[in-house]
């Protein structure tokens, strides 16, 4: 069974840190482009950062670049996020998703086809 599985939201005060992770299983994570999404209501979703099977090649949304890192770890089939220096407006669910059909690289969520559950993040003092 193909599934991912996000942890590590949580309510964290602006200037803070969280780092999310993403598990999955039934399929290699390096095989395919992954990436992480985030979600307001009444909003779409938005890409956050995304990261490439080939090469590793990264992307991150204009609003977190400096200050969000997108990573994985090959041996434990797992992705993360780090967050730093958070701020209100990072308040979202987020969500890991990988690209399982193969198509050209994006972080665009309508090419993700694999989604978690998501986890919620709250920035608020």
């Amino acid at each position: 069974q193909l599934q991912l599985v996000e942890s590590g939201g949580g309510l964290v005060r602006p200037g803070g840190s969280l780092r999310l992770s993403c598990a999955a299983s039934g399929f290699t994570l390096n095989n395919y482009d992954i990436g992480w999404f985030r979600q307001v209501p009444g909003k779409e979703r938005e890409g956050v950062s995304c990261i490439s099977r080939n090469y590793g090649n990264t992307k991150y949304g204009d609003s977190v670049k400096g200050r969000f890192t997108i990573s994985r770890d090959r041996a434990k089939n797992m992705m993360y996020l780090q967050m730093n220096s958070l701020k209100p407006e990072d308040t979202a669910v987020y969500y890991c998703a990988a690209d399982l059909r193969g198509s050209s690289w994006s972080c665009f969520s309508s090419k993700y086809n694999s989604w978690g559950q998501g986890t919620q993040v709250t920035v608020s003092s």
